[in-house]
Formats: C-alpha cells, structure tokens, sequence
C-alpha cells in the first residue's frame, strides 16, 4: 500500500473537496486545510498553483500514486496520438485496482490497493497482486473465491454513493467485472471535477 494511506482524509482537506465522495469526509465538516494555518490559505491562486492543484487532485484520487509513477502515466499518454487528457484518464482508469474500486469489490481505492496486493483478485482466472497492472478490453476481473465472502466485499457492493460506470460490466452475483472499453474523462464518475488539461499545462512548463 501506498506511504501516504494514513494521511488520506488529509488530501480532501488539503484539496478543499470531497474527491472520492465519501460521507465521512472532514471537508464535508471543514472546508479549510489541515494544519494550523489551514483557515488563512484562502484567496486567488496563481495559474500554476491551479494546476499543481489539479495534478494533485488527479494523483491522489487513484490512492496518492508517487510522482515517479504518476509522470510515467503522462509520458505514456502524451507518446500516443489523440486527446493527451482523455487518453491520460482512460490509462489511469485501466490500473487494476482502480477498475476493481470502479466494480465496488471494495469500499475504497486505497482498500482496492491492498486488496489486490494481497492477492484476492484473478484477471482472466490467473492470481495478479500488482495494482499497477493494465487491464485490456475484455479482461474478466473477478474476486477469488475465498474472499467472495469477506465482510469488506460484502458492504462494498451496497455502497449507495458510488455507481458502476458503463465501461464495466460487473455482476456482483458472481464478483465478476468485464473491462469493456477505455473510458475517456466523461465517462468516468468523479464526484468532482478533474482538470487533465490543467495537468497537462503543469508538465508542459515543469
């Protein structure tokens, strides 16, 4: 799991928003950032304090991935012809513990993290335990048998604020989820907005 899994209520805090969604969230309670100056940090932001924010807001969505890791995701999207932003989010919607997160196999990306590090997670019915791993269109992810029952799995499937999105096809019957297709930034439900054009403008100067 990533180093930064204990301070994860501090980045909707830092962000000022509520970037997974959650109901327990303390910027539901507190829209200011941590820290005893949290309360003065209002005021205009300059153009690269918006798109260093957006490039945070981005990566710490998908569990806080490391810079090294996030940057590399970005090169890829950038090599490839197309829209650099659209192809930047449908490479990170591909990671595999954010499609098992997007499948509600999990309450949590961060969860999703562990759960796949743990190996409860078979793609094309062979045990994978690397977050990171790409999925491709038609890819079968499900939950391993013995874990179908944990509590944790169980719950996760009932969460009322999260919706299946419509490039995966998952049946909660059987823990199973198809990667259908890429998505692009529109088909993907943030429960905020994600700027990738702004994460683009950050790299393009930095």
């Amino acid at each position: 799991m990533t180093k930064r899994t204990s301070a994860k209520y501090k980045i909707d805090r830092r962000m000022g928003e509520n970037i997974w969604g959650r109901p327990k969230s303390p910027v539901n309670r507190r829209e200011y950032g941590p820290g005893q100056h949290g309360q003065r940090r209002k005021g205009k932001m300059s153009d690269f304090g918006l798109q260093l924010r957006a490039k945070q807001k981005l990566k710490g969505y998908y569990g806080d991935l490391t810079e090294k890791q996030f940057r590399r995701i970005f090169a890829e999207a950038e090599r490839v012809r197309g829209d650099t932003g659209e192809l930047l989010i449908g490479l990170l919607e591909r990671r595999l513990d954010a499609v098992v997160y997007r499948a509600k196999f999990v309450p949590t990306v961060f969860a999703a993290r562990q759960f796949v590090n743990h190996g409860h997670v078979l793609v094309n019915g062979k045990r994978v335990n690397i977050p990171s791993y790409r999925v491709k269109e038609g890819d079968v992810v499900e939950v391993r048998q013995k874990s179908k029952q944990l509590a944790s799995v169980l719950e996760a499937a009932q969460l009322p604020e999260r919706d299946v999105p419509d490039y995966l096809d998952v049946d909660h019957s059987k823990m199973t989820c198809t990667f259908v297709r890429q998505p692009g930034l529109s088909d993907v439900p943030y429960p905020v907005q994600m700027e990738p054009n702004l994460v683009i403008e950050y790299y393009a100067q930095n």
